[in-house]
């Protein structure tokens, strides 16, 4: 009777040596489908990594240390959103005019001349629109700004440079 049990340990052995080696064996061909997957999604040389992957776990291992941390959808997407941020960064709107992006500092539209600000006539600082004095100098704006001759509804402006204006000083308020 012992002999009985002893064949029927073994054969319980068997079995689930057997169990665990289907289990290694199907979980070994989903990482290789895994690493395929992954490296095509990523952009990498996928044959390459296919090949390594067969490698049984060091292969696995290799493209999870070395694989990109950034699939393409997830590049793409981080690309744009840097692109974004940079133009609103340095945009400060859109021409009312025509519709072309315009930076804080632009006194006129560079696509249509349409006039954005106004320049003080004293120290030349740019000046919203619906300013009547510059913070600046302390200058009282007149709301008629000289228009040039073709009517585009730009500002004709004369640049006076100071000795102020070169060296990065602003001119004192008297």
């Amino acid at each position: 009777m012992a002999q009985g049990s002893c064949f029927h340990v073994s054969s319980t052995i068997q079995t689930v040596v057997t169990i665990a080696g289907v289990v290694v064996g199907i979980l070994y061909i989903l990482s290789i489908i895994y690493v395929i997957k992954d490296a095509r999604n990523r952009g990498t040389n996928w044959p390459v990594w296919a090949v390594i992957s067969l490698i049984p776990l060091i292969g696995f291992i290799a493209y999870c240390v070395a694989r990109p941390p950034l699939t393409i959808e997830d590049r793409d997407e981080q690309d744009l959103d840097v692109a974004l941020k940079r133009r609103q960064l340095m945009q400060y709107g859109t021409c009312a005019h025509c519709g072309y992006p315009v930076e804080n500092d632009y006194v006129l539209c560079p696509n249509c001349h349409q006039r954005l600000k106004n320049l003080c006539p004293t120290c030349h600082h740019a000046l919203n629109p619906e300013w009547s004095i510059c913070p600046y100098c302390t200058t009282t704006i007149h709301s008629s700004a000289p228009r040039d001759p073709q009517g585009t509804g730009a500002v004709r402006t004369r640049e006076r440079r100071t000795s102020a204006d070169t060296t990065g000083q602003r001119p004192r308020v008297k």
